[in-house]
């Protein structure tokens, strides 16, 4: 019977992972509240130990020993359950640990089964939950499948441990980052800042300790191969990697890459910016649906405020400067709500009509003029010899050869060999990964 105790054990502490005190510490336990039922009287002192190398039970009841045959069948029933239990709570405790150590990390993982569209994944030796809202949007998956994912939580459950896991977090792209990239690992490059809209598009700020070490580089990798790898696992998100700055200036200019900043006005006290490109930036600096503008300012933590060289030149026209608005007109104006150019032009006769001293031939004049001037402040001013362009082109763009990965569009790195680049040929596509550093532009 004793080497049998040990025995069972040893193969508990050896498949379990247990800590071997911890578990012999809990078999006394419950044989002590199994001899309380079974052997003793009610209020009597009951001590049971286990001998560590011969596995011998010794009962004490008051100072006397009792053989640990005297237990009861509902005595020895008692211990086995609690027995179960204490090692259930143990291997609990140890899994915790465990992953308590590994939360803010990336682990690996089958997906086991799909519960109310959440998702089951197996981890060896115990199971982590991936919620719907913590997963990368359109992504599908199939049992059986492996699965990267960020350690969000770990805690203790009714049914043993409970692991979060997250494909959608900010941690996510950290961690990735952290295991292609070397110099991430060892500290000599800095992830500085991350804005994630996740299955969509990443914003990287990225800064080197050592001076010799290119920090974008580093994070793109030969032809691109490391942020290649990240965007394959991210099911081909976006990710643009620019180069920190302690200058807000140029901190924000780097941000809004590839857009081309033509001034930028800060405000520190409000931690506000105006972003003044040039007109055929406007909707690049913006992005669609105000994507980059928003991934920007979540980077920085500026609120940026982007407008085009030509809505700036028309927001400084006043409406004293109309032909036919002195004094009295601009208050007649004023009052009736009118208080811009862009105002006045919008309006129409019949709003303008309705003004206290102004007339209907009155009122068209004025939205004329206000229209014309409105006209010359946003067309560009041409080449002289040349007509004005019709449209502006769009900002070149190098685009990536077929299965190769964008090198660092930065220009204090080294520049790429004309067979690693290829010329614009379109549209850019939404899966590449793009490094972005203007601040030298």
């Amino acid at each position: 019977m004793n080497g049998e105790l040990l025995s069972l054990i040893d193969m508990i502490v050896r498949d379990k992972g247990i800590d071997r005190e911890v578990l012999i510490q809990a078999i006394e336990s419950a044989m002590t509240s199994a001899a309380k039922k079974g052997v003793t009287k009610e209020g009597e002192d009951v001590t049971v130990t286990i001998d560590r190398t011969k596995g011998s039970v010794v009962v004490t009841s008051n100072g006397k020993t009792l053989s640990s045959t005297e237990f009861s069948r509902i005595g020895a029933q008692t211990a086995k359950q609690v027995i179960m239990q204490k090692i259930r709570e143990a291997e609990r405790d140890v899994i915790i640990g465990e992953f308590q150590d590994k939360t803010g990390s990336i682990v690996s993982g089958t997906v086991h089964r799909f519960e109310r569209g959440d998702i089951i994944v197996d981890l060896g030796r115990t199971e982590g939950l991936l919620p719907k809202s913590e997963r990368i949007p359109y992504e599908e998956y199939r049992q059986g499948e492996q699965v990267q994912a960020y350690v969000l939580d770990v805690r203790k459950g009714a049914k043993g441990a409970e692991i979060i896991l997250s494909r959608a977090h900010e941690g996510f792209i950290r961690g990735l980052f952290a295991l292609e990239v070397p110099e991430i690992a060892d500290g000599t490059v800095e992830i500085k800042a991350i804005a994630r809209e996740p299955g969509d598009r990443t914003k990287i700020a990225v800064s080197s300790r050592d001076e010799k070490v290119d920090c974008v580089g580093a994070c793109v990798g030969v032809r691109g191969t490391r942020v290649k790898n990240i965007v394959r696992e991210l099911h081909g998100e976006r990710v643009d990697i620019i180069r920190w700055h302690e200058d807000a200036n140029g901190y924000i200019a780097a941000a809004l890459a590839p857009a081309q900043i033509v001034e930028i006005r800060p405000n520190p006290e409000a931690k506000r910016a105006l972003v003044v490109v040039a007109d055929d930036q406007l909707s690049l600096a913006i992005g669609k649906k105000g994507q980059n503008v928003r991934l920007a300012s979540k980077m920085t933590g500026w609120q940026l405020d982007i407008t085009s060289q030509s809505q700036l030149g028309a927001a400084a026209i006043a409406l004293r400067d109309l032909q036919g608005v002195g004094p009295s007109m601009e208050k007649r104006l004023t009052a009736g709500g009118i208080a811009s150019v862009e105002q006045l032009a919008g309006s129409t006769v019949e709003q303008l009509a309705a003004i206290k001293g102004i007339g209907e031939k009155t009122a068209e004049k004025l939205i004329q003029a206000a229209k014309e001037v409105l006209a010359k402040a946003k067309t560009p001013a041409a080449s002289e010899g040349e007509p004005p362009a019709e449209a502006s082109a769009p900002p070149a763009r190098l685009e990536l050869e077929p299965g190769r990965a964008a090198g660092a569009a930065s220009s204090d790195a080294a520049a790429p060999s004309e067979s690693e680049l290829q010329p614009p040929s379109g549209e850019a596509k939404p899966d590449e990964p793009s490094t972005s550093d203007p601040s030298q532009q």
